[in-house]
């Protein structure tokens, strides 16, 4: 481990006031590496590029909205998964709205993660919630795009763990190996999709299904104006939600 302000405090002490003044320096360094968690040359620079670090809740929705853009388009999945972060935290309104907005700002790749994941080196504890709620997004979409996986493994670096850790916090949410989801999976992900529980009424099913394709629908956004990427996204979400109620319908025989 390498302390910048540490060396840079004994050297400006040593040329003031010989060798007294160099362990004073390295002294009143040594306490602000250890309270700034700078332990490189990276660190201290990562500390000066003038962008705000980001708190944790903050820092967690933009990682997951980083994730959910890195395949490509953000799934129905991705995104019932980021409120069920938000329930799991008892987030209130204001503070679900803050998260949705550094949701939305993740996917624009707008803020410097890699300066915001440096203070939680040697937090285990932190690191291991945020690090296991990436995982979670990823998986609940079935699938882990090989860009999705790399970019946790990046940050499980930045925090100072060891690729192996970090993939085995991967493992309670890893699918069967096969890739086939069996029935009663389909349909729990068919609920989960459509933001119900097991317990829901064909009348709260049928109510959340209407709310979230008149909230994703295309012909909605396309009159709000919206650019053609939007729009994609937009179409994968609404043929999810109808492959999901299909599938509900039959299931359960929703009229």
């Amino acid at each position: 481990m390498f302390w910048p302000l540490t060396l840079l405090g004994a050297l400006a002490g040593l040329l003031l006031a010989s060798i007294p003044g160099a362990l004073l320096g390295g002294l009143l360094g040594q306490v602000l590496d250890r309270r700034l968690q700078l332990r490189s040359w990276a660190d201290l620079r990562l500390r000066m590029g003038g962008k705000p670090v980001l708190g944790e809740q903050e820092l967690l929705f933009v990682l997951l909205g980083r994730l959910a853009k890195s395949g490509g388009a953000v799934r129905p999945a991705h995104i019932q998964q980021a409120r069920e972060e938000m329930r799991r935290m008892q987030l209130d309104g204001p503070a679900q709205q803050r998260a949705v907005e550094a949701f939305n700002r993740g996917k624009t790749l707008a803020d410097d993660v890699r300066r915001s994941l440096q203070p939680l080196r040697g937090q285990n504890v932190a690191a291991e919630g945020l690090l296991c709620a990436c995982w979670r997004l990823v998986w609940a979409a079935g699938q882990v795009p090989p860009p999705a996986r790399e970019l946790i493994l990046a940050w499980g670096q930045w925090l100072g763990w060891r690729r192996a850790a970090v993939l085995a916090l991967e493992a309670p949410y890893v699918r069967r190996a096969s890739g086939v989801v069996r029935s009663a999976d389909a349909e729990l992900e068919a609920l989960r999709l459509l933001g119900v529980s097991s317990e829901a009424s064909p009348a709260q099913i049928k109510q959340a299904y209407r709310r979230l394709l008149s909230r994703h629908h295309p012909d909605k956004l396309a009159g709000a104006g919206a650019g053609a990427a939007r729009l994609r996204e937009a179409t994968e979400i609404t043929s999810e939600l109808h492959r999901a109620y299909a599938l509900l319908r039959q299931r359960r025989s929703l009229r």
